[in-house]
């Protein structure tokens, strides 16, 4: 049975535009209304879709214009858990110039009465994602991402696709520590909560009309990072043992799938403002993630050498399709057209060419504020991807 599959893809996340910054702002200081909010989202959601359109997308996406970041809406949907803030070593890797903020990212954070994170501006730029403690049992009173998928579906004649955070962002900071022992004495019991929450949302989405979900996790490749392994072992973990409990529980959430609904699993190394919070290739994750997890194609960060080469695709089973993230939403310099067809000549000596796809690295505002990097130049990339992926697939 075929399943949704895109030579020319993106992540998910778009540049808000300053008229909806401005409706936020004006929702968090009680100026507007949820109501009056939800129809500035609608507007600018219909406007990025026609652009999308008009770009060539067969996949279209809404920019997560209703999110403050790429998983803080879904989780605070759910039951028995808390935000709350993280420690400092946890902060991203700020990138070159980062003290310098995206367009409307000032008043952005001004008016976010919660925010995702600490940056303290002009005194130097750190980024600490907040982190997610359960104290009660994990659930969902009623599907969480379906209203924004059923709009997004009404405003577009191509494949609405639908984007999840990853189940290890319940986890990953703390792990045992950060879910109740009172609660959970089996930590078992928490991991199979955490899988009903998902497959319940993933079947009212289908029931909905979707068939192309993403899950988003850059969680998976701090198991490269020194630093952040530490973390685990300082909570009393083997970071090995735990990658793979976390393939498992991702496997196991997206195990009831109808057949003709694709899941794609995106995989970066963190994205806040430019930054990044892990470095290096895929390798030390190659055998557990690529060769492990059971999805129907891999969305990987490939933009610089912070993302290796493409050596370990040689994981990926066959069959299994990648979609190559060549373009970067960092920074704003236009990838020339020659490299990109170079580089998929490359992966294409490890994963045939009927198999690939290309897209941007990640999203373009993973959180609110956004990347360095103009509303033009995103557009710019964007058409970019699909021009590239006419010449090679058409």
């Amino acid at each position: 049975m075929s399943k949704p599959f895109f030579r020319a893809d993106q992540v998910g996340s778009l540049l808000r535009p300053a008229e909806l910054i401005a409706a936020r702002g004006s929702f968090q200081a009680g100026r507007i209304g949820k109501a009056a909010l939800r129809t500035a989202e609608d507007a600018a959601i219909a406007a990025a879709v026609r652009q999308q359109e008009a770009c060539g997308f067969e996949v279209v996406v809404d920019g997560e214009f209703r999110r403050e970041n790429w998983w803080i809406d879904f989780v605070q949907g759910l039951s028995g858990v808390e935000i709350r803030d993280g420690d400092v070593k946890q902060a991203f890797v700020a990138p070159p110039g980062a003290v310098s903020s995206a367009p409307g990212a000032a008043q952005a954070s001004a008016d976010h009465g919660h925010d995702h994170g600490h940056d303290h501006g002009d005194q130097g730029w750190k980024y600490v994602p907040k982190n997610v403690v359960t104290t009660g049992r994990v659930s969902a009173a009623a599907p969480i991402t379906v209203p924004d998928f059923s709009y997004l579906q009404r405003a577009t004649t191509h494949t609405a696709k639908v984007t999840l955070p990853s189940p290890t962002r319940l986890h990953f900071h703390g792990g045992r520590a950060a879910v109740s022992s009172a609660v959970y004495p089996d930590i078992e019991e928490f991991f199979a909560d955490v899988v009903a929450v998902y497959r319940a949302e993933i079947a009212a989405l289908e029931a909905a009309g979707c068939r192309y979900i993403q899950i988003d996790d850059p969680l998976m490749t701090y198991f490269i990072s020194e630093r952040m392994r530490s973390e685990v072992v300082a909570a009393g973990d083997d970071p090995d043992a735990r990658l793979r409990r976390y393939v498992q529980l991702t496997n196991d959430c997206i195990a009831l799938r109808r057949p003709d609904t694709a899941i794609g699993i995106h995989v970066c190394r963190g994205n806040s403002k430019s930054g990044w919070i892990a470095e290096g290739g895929y390798e030390r994750i190659a055998e557990a993630v690529l060769g492990g997890l059971k999805v129907d194609h891999f969305l990987l960060e490939y933009d610089d050498e912070r993302s290796g080469d493409f050596a370990p695709l040689r994981q990926v089973p066959r069959g299994v399709k990648v979609v190559l993230g060549l373009v970067t939403t960092k920074f704003g310099k236009l990838e020339a057209t020659d490299d990109l067809l170079r580089r998929i000549d490359d992966a294409s000596r490890l994963v045939p060419l009927e198999d690939l796809a290309i897209s941007p690295q990640c999203g373009f505002a993973s959180t609110v504020e956004g990347n360095i990097i103009t509303v033009d130049d995103q557009w710019r990339k964007l058409e970019r991807v699909v021009e590239v992926a006419r010449r090679v697939w058409t």
